[in-house]
């Protein structure tokens, strides 16, 4: 497993944006794969945005073309750049992780055995 922290969540106006962060512990030589994911009040955890330890990425239907996530190596980060908020958006958001190669999966949560403490995110329209 490896340790992760995220960071930049906050309260914004609908229409503004927000990049939450995810520190993770300096992973090996192993390939990993992360995604971001979301539960807002009285719902499931949810997927929004992964990236495969191919660096190939996917993203919810309601997230594309408003949410990016990108990883830096060197800085043992993951981001999620959020823009064009929306009430819809809120919740808390978690970092998660696992070993090797996702794609079919890279969304789905029972995948992935690291998890974040989340951040919460609000919308306010």
């Amino acid at each position: 497993q490896v340790q992760l922290v995220e960071s930049g969540g906050g309260s914004v106006q609908a229409g503004g944006s927000l990049t939450l962060s995810c520190k993770y512990s300096k992973l090996t030589y192993e390939k990993w794969s992360m995604a971001w994911f979301r539960q807002g009040p009285g719902e499931d955890r949810e997927g929004v945005a992964g990236i495969s330890s191919e660096n190939r990425t996917k993203y919810a239907d309601s997230v594309k073309g408003r949410f990016t996530i990108s990883k830096d190596n060197s800085e043992s980060i993951l981001f999620l750049q959020m823009s064009d908020l929306r009430p819809e958006d809120n919740g808390v958001y978690y970092c998660a992780a696992r070993r090797g190669y996702l794609w079919l999966g890279l969304l789905g949560q029972g995948y992935y055995d690291s998890w974040g403490q989340g951040t919460q995110v609000t919308v306010s329209s």
